[in-house]
């Protein structure tokens, strides 16, 4: 085991967190199906904590990027000056260590933030077939201040090794309106029901993305709180599920070898797969210029979320998620 790293285990499950590069979750292998779910990159990030918190731009954030599940808090996007204080590519939460205590199933993980007057505390429990995080923050500064807070959860390995679909509970999607790399099939700034977007080559199903793409989606309208990724051979499937009075968008992610540049190479294979207070995905300054819904924090509020992820054998296509966070 690689020093720093936490491994957390059930019966079914093995997770594993690193606190010291943004408490993310690394890795989670279903260890009856010896499967293996959240996706990686083609480079080996550094594990180790970064001198700065506050990523300048992408490039620098993806040398801790590794895929997994980081948390973004308070930015999500492009780094910005916003209120006078400047944050980093996707939020100082993803890079900062985090204090961590806790062993066999249940992780528990703190910090007080630099670049917000906000304490956070993180629990991660593994039990059977699911993965929960549940996260409760609290606003410590004398005036309100706005943030963005979101999941980051990035899906590949076995779960993407075979032809797959993506499932949702969302009514609505919009195309991100600014993000068009030359293997983006759909039209940006696009609308439609979901799952059913127009694309540059004709109507688009984003259930069943094919080929090589590379594209941003912000899901909205949920009927239920839900995304879940099904192999098609019924051999895998997760199943993500989360509170949607916090996290009322969830922004879908493509990167299926679409991305030819550095350090992408168009070798990556990964599905966002991301509740979030706010969109667009640009940055608190450029979410707020255009009229993106922030999360406002007033003077000692505290404000909790539930996110599960259900990892499991399906059999046949996923309904929906019951209020245990198990796919039906």
């Amino acid at each position: 085991m690689r020093s720093g790293l936490v491994v957390l285990e059930s019966e079914a499950l093995r997770v594993t967190v690193n606190p010291q590069v943004g408490g993310t979750i690394t890795a989670v292998v279903h260890k009856g199906l010896g499967a293996s779910v959240l996706g990686t990159t083609p480079w080996e990030p550094e594990i180790t904590t970064p001198d700065s918190f506050a990523a300048p731009d992408e490039s620098v954030w993806l040398t801790r990027y590794g895929g997994g599940w980081p948390l973004l808090f308070p930015n999500g996007g492009d780094a910005c000056e916003f209120d006078g204080v400047f944050h980093g590519f996707h939020g100082e939460a993803s890079l900062a260590p985090w204090q961590a205590e806790g062993k066999g199933a249940v992780l528990r993980l703190h910090r007080r933030f630099v670049s917000v007057p906000v304490e956070m505390h993180r629990e991660m429990t593994v039990a059977g077939e699911l993965v929960t995080v549940r996260e409760r923050l609290r606003m410590l500064g004398k005036r309100p201040i706005k943030v963005m807070w979101g999941q980051h959860p990035t899906f590949g390995s076995d779960l993407l090794a075979g032809d797959f679909e993506i499932q949702s509970g969302a009514r609505q999607a919009i195309v991100d309106d600014g993000y068009d790399p030359p293997l983006n099939p759909l039209h940006p700034g696009a609308g439609g029901t979901w799952p059913i977007v127009p694309g540059k080559a004709g109507p688009y199903d984003l259930s069943r993305p094919d080929g090589c793409v590379a594209a941003l989606v912000y899901l909205q309208d949920f009927a239920s709180p839900w995304m879940a990724i099904r192999r098609l051979d019924d051999s895998i499937a997760a199943a993500l599920s989360w509170e949607s009075t916090v996290f009322p968008y969830a922004w879908l992610w493509y990167e299926l070898g679409g991305n030819q540049d550095p350090p992408w190479d168009g070798k990556t294979r990964l599905i966002g797969m991301e509740p979030n207070t706010t969109w667009p995905a640009t940055g608190l300054a450029d979410a707020d210029r255009r009229g993106g819904r922030l999360m406002t924090l007033q003077p000692g509020a505290e404000k909790t979320v539930t996110i599960r992820l259900h990892v499991f054998k399906p059999k046949g296509p996923i309904q929906g998620v019951d209020a245990a966070g198990l796919a039906l």
